[in-house]
């Protein structure tokens, strides 16, 4: 394997291996879940280092992958299982997710009982625990997403909330194949828990709040819709992702398909140290990314990009700090210089801006100087 010295270039220098040769895996029947290697992914690199973003740093918003069909976006999503890092999980039996910062910053009050007890005696309230990928499905119900009455405990004649899908994404990762095809109500659903890091449920006289910090992944194919402005603007990265079209990489994409649809077992057994080299890096990239500050070049070179490139929306600024932030750490950098603010620039200022809008400002921008225009000859300054 060979040496490198940041997540950016294992990404760049993952190589192929010969996997055809080896014997076909024992089939007893039994169903195993083996993703594709995200480091057998062939070029994409774009795509590729969006996702690796969110991972180190959830608050980039998301990804948002749009392209035709057969382009890997979905492989690529799926493929993340095997680098997911670790993050703390409340241990609190109530269900309420009590977690030591919350002690830190409300008091013991801020807890439920228990929690508070454990905290008092020094036992912990939260442990480390893998990230994990959740799938929306396109034939979810409302309830399945944000949660309903428990058929269970309403046959024993008892009203009880069960947690929905965005409940069990938080500090989790929230994939939407197909975005697009979303009904509305689930859009809203998702928009609402996405904005407030959390969502309440009511029925009836019950009523629970959850947390649901997680970070958003979505894919869509254009031909088959538009996806809505309000949730569009909810993702932080947008990559288009066109397909391969070196004939070398399509031919490599070609084996390394072959080969894992021929022996999976193999395939991820050959892409092994890569990915624990990966998830490593991840990792560590994900705990330096506090002690990671930005330049104030970098600060002055993105706000006039912004600027210059006359997008309104304050969230291209989040991302493209929080994108560069996570970049920089990537590379093992406290320091996220202009540099690392052009690296991610175009995953996170790309498709902001709005023709609507344009027009809209344009049209205001007439009227107002016709009202001064009126205004200096009837009320003089």
């Amino acid at each position: 394997m060979p040496t490198v010295s940041s997540l950016v270039q294992l990404i760049e220098q993952a190589s192929a291996k010969a996997i055809l040769d080896a014997p076909p895996s024992d089939d007893h029947g039994m169903t195993e879940s083996l993703p594709f290697p995200f480091m057998a992914l062939v070029g994409q690199t774009e795509m590729k280092t969006a996702l690796l973003l969110t991972l180190i740093n959830p608050a980039v918003n998301g990804v948002l992958l749009i392209g035709p069909r057969g382009t890997g976006k979905t492989t690529a999503v799926r493929s993340l299982a095997d680098l997911l890092p670790l993050v703390p999980r409340s241990l609190c039996a109530n269900g309420y997710g009590c977690m030591p910062e919350d002690v830190e910053i409300g008091g013991m009050d801020a807890v439920c009982a228990e929690c508070a007890k454990k905290y008092g005696e020094g036992d912990p309230l939260a442990t480390m625990d893998r990230v994990a990928l959740l799938e929306l499905p396109l034939n979810a119900r409302l309830e399945d997403v944000v949660g309903g009455l428990s058929e269970r405990a309403a046959a024993q004649s008892k009203l009880l909330i069960q947690r929905g899908i965005l409940a069990r994404a938080d500090r989790n990762l929230l994939y939407v194949d197909e975005v697009n095809l979303l009904s509305d109500e689930i859009v809203d659903a998702i928009l609402d828990a996405a904005a407030q890091g959390q969502y309440t449920v009511r029925r009836g006289a019950l009523a629970a709040t959850y947390r649901a910090r997680f970070a958003l992944i979505g894919s869509m194919n254009p031909e088959e819709g538009r996806l809505r402005p309000q949730i569009l603007d909810r993702f932080g990265l947008r990559i288009v992702v066109r397909g391969l079209t070196d004939t070398a990489e399509r031919l490599e994409a070609y084996r390394r398909v072959r080969a894992y649809l021929t022996n999976p077992r193999a395939t991820v057994a050959a892409f092994a140290d890569q990915t624990i080299a990966a998830g490593d890096e991840i990792q560590t990239a994900r705990n330096l990314l506090p002690d990671v500050k930005l330049t104030a070049a970098a600060e002055k070179a993105g706000l006039e990009l912004v600027q210059r490139m006359k997008i309104d929306s304050l969230r291209a600024e989040i991302t493209l700090f929080e994108s560069a932030r996570a970049y920089a750490a990537a590379d093992s950098h406290t320091e996220a210089t202009p540099a690392d603010v052009r690296a991610v620039a175009p995953l996170a200022v790309r498709m902001r801006r709005s023709d609507f809008m344009g027009k809209y400002f344009e049209d205001r921008q007439s009227e107002e100087a016709e009202i001064k225009t009126v205004l200096d000859s009837v009320i003089p300054e």
